[in-house]
Formats: C-alpha cells, sequence, structure tokens
C-alpha cells in the first residue's frame, strides 16, 4: 500500500492541478462555503444512524462511516454532479479495504438533497483501473512543475479557484 489517499483519487479524476496543489499541502478546502455545506450535510444526514457507523483509518485513507457487519462504506455527498470523482473515491476506499483484508466490501453514495443513492462494488476491471490511477497520480505529483490551468465547468465551485484565475 501506498500514501495515495481517495481525496488524491478524487482530485486525480477532477483537475490535476488541482491533485499536485493538495500533494503538496496546499489546501484551500478551508475557504470554501461549498466544501462547509457539504460537510454540514455529511455530519447531519441520518443522524439515527450514526450508533452503527464507525471512522475508520487504515495509513492515508480514513473513511468518515463504516459499518463493520455489514462491510458497507457509506458516502455523503452534496451533489451528484460529480458521481463519476465520487464513485472513484469509494472504489478506491473498497480496493484499500481489500487490501487489508476485508472480504467483499461495499460503498454506498448518498445525495440527500437530491434523495438519491448509488450502490458502489468493485470488480476486477476495478482493481486494474485503480493500479492504474495510482501510477498516474505518483507521475503528476513526481512533476517539478504545476500542471497546466484546464477550464472545467465546476472551476467556478472549486475551492482553488482564486489559486488557478487570480
Amino acid at each position: 500500500m501506498n500514501g495515495i489517499s481517495a481525496t488524491h483519487i478524487s482530485y486525480y479524476h477532477l483537475c490535476h492541478r488541482k491533485l499536485w496543489l493538495f500533494h503538496r499541502k496546499i489546501k484551500m478546502e478551508h475557504t470554501s462555503d461549498t466544501v462547509y455545506e457539504g460537510k454540514l450535510i455529511g455530519s447531519q444526514a441520518y443522524a439515527r444512524r450514526a450508533g452503527r457507523w464507525r471512522e475508520l483509518s487504515l495509513g492515508p485513507i480514513k473513511v468518515d462511516h463504516f459499518d463493520p457487519r455489514q462491510k458497507l462504506v457509506r458516502e455523503v455527498k452534496k451533489s451528484p454532479k460529480l458521481e463519476a470523482s465520487h464513485v472513484a473515491q469509494v472504489k478506491y476506499y473498497l480496493y484499500y479495504l481489500e487490501q487489508a483484508g476485508v472480504d467483499n466490501p461495499r460503498g454506498l453514495i448518498e445525495y440527500p438533497k437530491h434523495r438519491k443513492t448509488t450502490d458502489v462494488r468493485l470488480t476486477g476491471a476495478d482493481r486494474q483501473e485503480i493500479r492504474g490511477w495510482e501510477a498516474e497520480i505518483e507521475r503528476i505529483v513526481q512533476q517539478p512543475n504545476c500542471p497546466e490551468l484546464v477550464r472545467k465547468s465546476y472551476c467556478r465551485q472549486c475551492a482553488y479557484r482564486d489559486f488557478c484565475f487570480i
């Protein structure tokens, strides 16, 4: 196992520039109202179920909600707009749990404001793809210079916006 966190995986799928900055400890999330609102949703949603869920730390991985009886990772997100990144993050949690000896873990992404859930399972193809993500992340973060800016539709909401555009 390596030092790649689920945040690395998420940022790899969103923006290589954000990934490179994050890896160098340049963290802008604390300046974002969007990130703060997302954390509130995560802490307030499904409060009655809190007794089942445990926080789990495995090396660089920190899972906020894990049900050890069901081997279930739960992620609560604000919006499904960036769902591909969310799914990749949860697949990485599942992959990491498998590497740590947890048999057949599964994931659930919940979007309470949208009344939507996404079931996440890990396949053989996913495992192979994740190894490719890790290699690509290592390549990106080892570059001596920050990757060039690539404008995306969600840049307006990004916590790193000021770093990139000002």
